[in-house]
């Protein structure tokens, strides 16, 4: 869905650097500060996840202290983005992606083909049917893990829609993606993006989701002959224990690798994303306005190792207090919520108004805690950790902050109408004197202008400005994202798994292993589309940089 946000940020805002530039340009200060702390929130619950999770984990397989692993984690991230920036994460999120991959599938081939404990994907399913037989799933279809008709998946995955969109439009690290991209290309990378990375979730899921289930009884399972608690499961120890009782230390040496691969990249982009909001939307808005650009990438420079710290701050208390990565997870759609359609609508649609913005916002977040609070109470007799971490009180506080949210912002906007002009936001660090479309060839320097990849860089410049400058070469690009979006977002929220949990249908061995086939798909063209096709798109510019770094050539096109 993200898609048809970087469309328009690319037509509306094409220079911002942060999308609460935009708050600050259509609504005021008050507005902008109330969605500072929005997107501020958004970025202590994500880094926090990132940490819960990453600790556990690292504690898990290694002994090491989690206070230690809580601080250990972010330092060398921050070493290594302030020293390098956007690009820095750029790079290191492909060579991450690269690793992670290789090593899903490693375990995908180790389960379902090599392994001796299960080795196929019928074997795969005959352990899961005894599983659940021993242990049935309260909720599902006769208790099997093979089934769609799953109360909790379902509760689950509407608290996961909430949240979900709360993250992606809320945190400013998706943004700062949109922006970096190319007006012409933002649409397709956030499409295939998003298909891809829906293999990480669904790869794990079939392969060390179910492993971890299926090898409870095997004396190789870490916790044997005990099952895994609550509190192991809700502190994300599945996948670990399953790699260390499928692959010994082996196991648990790669899924170290693939945990720091993945914390890593997704720490450096919160850290970017918090540094932006510092450096553009306080210090040089409120602080000093006429700031030079290397006073700015100071202040970002501080700003990444402040958050830094703030972030393992953060991420001690909530171990101190129990509070662990699937509380948060499931609470965190609920504080952020009310935020979500107010956002979107602030790129997407003239008619919001600043009222409608604030109360939106505000009167979302006040309707979440309260359905959160007091559902938790009316449910369980008592608030606590346990009792407000349960699913029925943050479902109804997920669909409480999003719902009203969107309910408020609309009415209070429509009640009194003000539509907006998008000339204000294209306006956003526009500089004093512009250069036109047309000469453009002849006024952007480039020393290297005689060699193909300078060419190249210069015919992009040219394309991109011309359509920041002529919004309307977009609009093809913005239908394309709206179709895809909503295609995709009903197929595989809706199409697929509703009639499969209305009609009760537990999995026949033939249809398991038609899963598992889909999955491998789905796993091998996510590899292509996230590792292959980035090399395939600069080619040229690797056969040129050969011909004239190793040969000595000066390549032509």
């Amino acid at each position: 869905m993200f898609s048809i946000l970087a469309c328009k940020v690319k037509q509306n805002a094409p220079r911002c650097h942060t999308y609460l530039e935009i708050i600050y340009t259509r609504y005021g200060v008050v507005t902008h500060w109330i969605y500072i702390f929005f997107a501020l929130l958004t970025n202590v619950l994500v880094s926090s996840q990132l940490l819960l999770g990453g600790s556990a984990v690292v504690t898990s397989l290694t002994g090491m202290n989690v206070y230690a692993a809580i601080f250990l984690i972010p330092l060398g991230v921050c070493v290594y983005v302030v020293l390098g920036g956007l690009r820095a994460t750029f790079l290191c999120d492909y060579s991450h992606t690269l690793i992670l991959m290789v090593i899903i599938l490693y375990f995908m081939f180790s389960v379902y083909a090599t392994n001796s404990q299960i080795g196929s994907p019928s074997a795969m399913y005959n352990l899961l049917k005894e599983a659940a037989n021993k242990r049935p799933v309260s909720g599902n279809q006769d208790g099997s893990y093979v089934t769609m008709k799953s109360n909790f998946a379902l509760i689950f995955g509407i608290i996961q829609l909430c949240s979900g969109s709360g993250t992606v439009f809320l945190d400013q690290a998706y943004w700062q993606r949109a922006i970096a991209s190319r007006p012409t290309t933002a649409v397709r990378a956030y499409i295939l993006g998003g298909l891809a990375w829906y293999a990480i979730p669904f790869g794990f899921a079939t392969t060390l989701g179910l492993a971890a289930v299926a090898l409870t009884d095997s004396p190789s399972f870490p916790t044997y002959p005990n099952t895994m608690t609550q509190a192991q499961v809700s502190a994300g120890l599945s996948t670990p224990f399953a790699a260390t009782a499928l692959l010994g230390t082996g196991g648990a040496v790669a899924l170290l690798i693939v945990l720091f691969m993945a914390v890593t990249s997704c720490a450096s982009a919160e850290l970017i994303a918090v540094s932006s909001i510092l450096t553009f939307d306080i210090y040089k808005l409120y602080l000093k306005p006429t700031a030079t650009p290397d006073q700015l990438i100071f202040v970002a420079h501080i700003g990444i190792g402040v958050w830094g710290f703030v972030m393992a701050i953060f991420a001690c208390i909530w171990n101190a207090i129990g509070i662990d990565l699937g509380w948060l997870f499931l609470v965190m759609g609920l504080l952020i919520g009310g935020a979500v359609f107010p956002t979107a609508f602030a790129i997407t649609w003239k008619g919001q108004t600043k009222a409608g913005a604030i109360s939106g916002a505000v009167v979302g977040l006040c309707a979440g805690l309260v359905a959160w609070l007091v559902t938790a109470h009316q449910c369980y007799g008592s608030l606590s950790v346990t009792t407000t971490g349960m699913e029925y009180p943050t479902l109804a506080g997920n669909l409480a902050a999003i719902m009203t949210g969107l309910i408020v912002t609309v009415c209070v906007s429509l009640a009194k109408p003000a539509p907006f002009d998008w000339d204000q936001t294209r306006l956003i660090n526009v500089p004093s004197i512009a250069p036109s479309v047309a000469s453009l060839d002849k006024e952007i320097p480039n020393k290297n202008s005689d060699l193909p990849t300078g060419m190249d860089e210069e015919k992009e410049m040219i394309e991109d400005e011309v359509a920041v400058e002529e919004p309307s070469r977009l609009r093809r690009a913005f239908k394309v994202a709206c179709i895809a979006s909503f295609i995709l977002t009903f197929v595989m929220d809706f199409l697929v798994p509703i009639p499969m949990f209305l009609s009760h249908y537990i999995f026949s061995q033939g249809f398991f292993v038609a899963w598992v086939v889909i999955t491998f798909c789905w796993v091998f063209c996510s590899t292509a589309i996230s590792v292959i096709l980035p090399i395939w798109e600069t080619a040229g510019f690797f056969r040129d940089l050969y011909r004239e770094v190793v040969k000595g050539e000066k390549a032509s096109r």
